[in-house]
C-alpha cells in the first residue's frame, strides 16, 4: 500500500525543536494547502460543521531505519525509561505515522483550492499530510479513559519571561503561541543545567533561552 501525500501544513515551527509534543497545548495557528491533484471544494465540503478534525500525517524528518526496536523511551517518563513502543507515540515505529486532534478555525477559498486554518497542531511546516477526518465528540472522546504511565508521570509547565524589549520583536499575534510552546518546555528531559543557552526557531525568529528551575528567561530574539 502507498500513502498519498493529500495536502501539507504551513505554519511557524520551522524545525523540530520547540514543537509542542501533543496537539492543543500551544493555540498555533496552521494552514492546511491541498496538493493540486485534490484542490476540489468537493471533497471538503460538510467539513465546516465541525470544531476539532483529526490529521493522519507523515513523520518526514524522522531518519529511515528499517531495523524494528520494540521499546522507546519517552520524554514524559525522564527520557531514562524505556516503555514498549506501541504504548507511545514515538515517531521511531515501524510505520512513522502521527494522529493529531486539531481545532478547525476555518475553511477558506484561495487560487490554491479550499484551505483549512487550524489551531493546535504539533507538525513541523511542511509536514505531509495523509488523511483528514472528522473529530466525532460522541464516540471520539472517552470520559472514563485511562492514560497509564503518563497519568503517574508529573506534568509540569514553565513560567516564561521575555524583557519587554525583546517582547516588542515578537509579532503581537504569534506571542501567545510562542509562549505557550516555551511553557512545556522544549529542552529534552535528561537536560537539566541551567547556564545552558538553547536555541529555538519561531517563523523567522531565532529564539535564544535558558532554564532555571520552573522559570525559562528569554535572552535574545533576532531575525534568523
Amino acid at each position: 500500500m502507498t500513502l498519498k501525500t493529500i495536502a501539507r501544513i504551513h505554519n511557524d515551527y520551522t524545525e523540530k525543536f520547540g514543537i509542542p509534543r501533543q496537539s492543543g497545548l500551544a493555540r498555533n495557528i496552521s494552514r492546511i494547502v491541498f496538493e493540486e491533484e485534490y484542490r476540489d471544494a468537493n471533497a471538503v465540503r460538510g467539513l465546516e460543521g465541525f470544531s476539532h478534525i483529526w490529521l493522519l500525517w507523515g513523520f518526514s524528518e524522522t531518519p529511515e531505519d528499517d531495523s524494528f526496536r520494540p521499546t522507546v523511551r519517552p520524554p514524559r517518563l525522564g527520557g531514562n525509561q524505556r516503555v514498549g513502543v506501541f504504548a507511545t507515540r514515538s515517531p521511531f515505529r515501524p510505520n512513522p505515522i502521527g494522529l493529531s486532534s486539531v481545532e478547525l478555525k476555518e475553511i477558506i477559498e484561495t487560487d490554491e483550492g479550499p484551505v483549512l486554518v487550524v489551531i493546535g497542531a504539533d507538525l513541523l511546516d511542511g509536514t505531509p499530510i495523509y488523511d483528514i477526518k472528522p473529530y466525532l465528540k460522541q464516540f471520539d472522546c472517552h470520559s472514563d479513559a485511562r492514560s497509564g504511565y503518563v497519568e503517574s508521570s508529573e506534568y509540569r509547565t514553565l513560567d516564561v519571561v521575555i524583557p519587554s524589549e525583546l517582547l516588542e520583536r515578537i509579532p503581537e499575534d504569534s506571542r501567545e503561541p510562542l509562549v505557550q510552546a516555551l511553557e512545556q518546555d522544549p529542552r529534552p528531559h535528561y537536560q537539566d543545567d541551567p547556564n545552558r543557552v538553547y536555541g529555538m526557531k519561531y517563523s523567522d525568529l531565532d529564539i535564544r533561552f535558558n532554564v532555571s528551575g520552573d522559570t525559562l528567561r528569554v535572552l535574545d530574539i533576532s531575525e534568523s
